[in-house]
């Protein structure tokens, strides 16, 4: 594994080289003074990405209710996010309907165009590159020199959402007040209204048990102490679709766990969290789920520091807890439990659930 990452990274610096050769160079270029009429967005490929871009999304909009934002998605999970978004003025999956997206975005010209990585990726620089910009605009790295018209430099290890919304500064935005991280509204089920009808806010606990990178997952037995350890407590289970089966056996398992419908989309989770007094979870798109309605959270996350600064919490009340290995497995069960009571404790004295 380590060595086909090690493959893919020189594949990608070796294609951006022969890109700053063969394209036809940029010259880096003072901050966008105008009024841009339309942008065009790459959007990176998980959802935890596209939640922390949301507030560059909803701040342009208020600075530039005119203005036009075009999204590139890379894979169909996050092409449906943001065609959900009405922020949004149009959706296009790089790697599908490619009728579409040859017939409509490409004959385009935009004032801008707007790369959120900081690294070279491969189909962010092809995209960089046949998408027609008045002015493009990335992140600093070697590989990106000429390719771009104005190179964000930002300290190492700066919050996604601070460095998608440093675009606002090349465009020379100076005070602006950024929006919240938020969720564009999808379909909720009848399952999930009628469960979400019955559920009295910020009286239960959440747990998500999924992961979406390995090293991020806690067995159901050391989900299950923590769900004993607090006996007087209601919890709710939160999964991924691959995850059903364990959620439907701890909510079998524990009688103060309460059965709830699976989720079929991002929104339909959020509308969960929303409602939930904490949520436990491991370094997932959760964390930042949590961020949209300011859910009180405890987050596990592995011995990567760029996970935990990064891709950090936003909630207001907090509490990160750090694997002494790459596995959240690792982390003591009684640290887990002495965050929720410490959290318990401090909602308790301040008299609010959030």
């Amino acid at each position: 594994m380590k060595l086909k990452k090690k493959e893919n990274w020189i594949f990608r610096q070796r294609f951006a080289k022969t890109l700053q050769f063969i394209s036809k160079r940029r010259k880096l270029q003072p901050l966008f003074l105008e009024t841009p009429e339309s942008i065009v967005i790459l959007a990176r490929e998980c959802y935890g990405d596209c939640i922390m871009l949301t507030p560059l999304i909803g701040t342009l909009k208020k600075e530039y209710p005119e203005l036009s934002i075009f999204i590139i998605a890379f894979s169909q999970i996050i092409f449906d996010f943001f065609s959900a978004d009405t922020n949004v003025t149009a959706v296009y999956h790089a790697k599908r309907k490619m009728k579409r997206y040859c017939t409509e975005l490409l004959p385009k010209k935009f004032d801008l165009l707007f790369n959120p990585k900081e690294h070279p990726s491969t189909h962010f620089l092809i995209q960089s590159t046949l998408i027609r910009a008045r002015h493009k605009i990335g992140h600093f790295s070697p590989y990106h020199e000429g390719l771009y018209d104005h190179l964000i430099q930002l300290a190492p290890g700066t919050h996604e959402s601070v460095k998608n919304l440093s675009l606002l500064n090349a465009l020379g935005s100076k005070e602006v007040q950024p929006c919240k991280p938020y969720l564009p509204q999808m379909p909720v089920s009848t399952d999930i209204t009628k469960f979400l009808s019955t559920l009295p806010s910020c009286s239960y606990l959440g747990i998500n048990i999924s992961a979406g990178h390995s090293g991020g997952r806690r067995t159901p037995q050391q989900w299950s102490e923590l769900i004993r350890s607090f006996p007087d407590k209601t919890f709710i289970i939160l999964s991924a679709p691959q995850d059903l089966e364990e959620k439907k056996a701890l909510e079998q398992l524990h009688q103060n766990v309460l059965p709830s419908p699976s989720t079929r989309n991002l929104y339909e989770v959020g509308e969960i969290v929303k409602q939930l007094k904490i949520l436990i979870t491991p370094d997932t798109s959760l964390v930042h789920i949590a961020s949209c309605s300011d859910t009180p959270l405890i987050a596990l996350y592995r011995k990567r520091l760029a996970d935990r600064t990064q891709f950090a919490p936003l909630s207001t009340l907090q509490h990160v807890i750090v694997s002494p290995t790459a596995d959240v497995i690792d982390i003591e069960a009684a640290a887990i439990s002495s965050a929720v009571q410490n959290m318990l404790n401090t909602l308790e004295a301040s008299k609010t659930c959030k």
